[in-house]
């Protein structure tokens, strides 16, 4: 068993904060273990809960959207994760003490991946990754030098669905994104729409 499997083995069965006695299934995260962009957002909802999927529903469908313009796929060029591994019960926001349960698993994650881009999608994740008084709408779209590796915050898919101007600031940052990934990795990276 490699690291990556050892690790995941840990994180399903973990009880370290108390969203292990509310959830259906822990949401590990999904994707290519050796991408070399990685997607890190805030947490599982319902229907990632019910899956043990990331990135299911509505949110999901239009991630997948983006993601293909970009001339990216799940499998092949994505891993995506979040900063906790369960459900909050409603939805709610991660709360410190489940955010520090989780952080230590996230952490392992980047280093296993080990991916060139971290894409930092909504709030949470800025602030959890980069600077608790960071502000999305101030920051997102700005390359950050995170570790040794380059960082994009942007929106978060549901804030699209709840707000469709920000799609094309959302845009303009996964062609950067793009762009970045033609730079450091293939630079014959085909996407029709950028």
């Amino acid at each position: 068993m490699n690291d990556f499997e050892t690790l995941k083995q840990e994180v399903l069965v973990c009880e370290k904060c108390p969203l292990s006695q509310t959830r259906n299934n822990v949401v590990f995260g999904n994707g290519n273990p050796n991408a070399e962009i990685m997607l890190i957002a805030e947490g599982p909802g319902y229907y990632e809960d019910k899956s043990g999927i990331v990135f299911q529903g509505k949110s999901g469908e239009l991630l997948d959207k983006i993601l293909t313009a970009s001339g990216f796929s799940r499998d092949e060029h994505i891993f995506i994760s979040n900063i906790v591994k369960c459900r909050p019960p409603d939805n709610r926001q991660p709360n410190d003490t489940e955010k520090a349960a989780c952080l230590p698993y996230l952490y392992q994650q980047i280093e296993l991946v080990n991916p060139k881009i971290i894409i930092l999608l909504g709030a949470t994740a800025l602030k959890e990754l980069i600077d608790p008084n960071a502000r999305i709408t101030q920051i997102r779209g700005q390359w950050i030098d995170w570790k040794d590796r380059l960082v994009m915050p942007t929106y978060h898919p549901s804030a699209l669905l709840r707000n469709p101007t920000l799609k094309r600031p959302v845009w303009e940052d996964f062609k950067n994104v793009v762009a970045k990934y033609r730079e450091l990795v293939n630079p014959e990276h085909y996407s029709a729409h950028c």
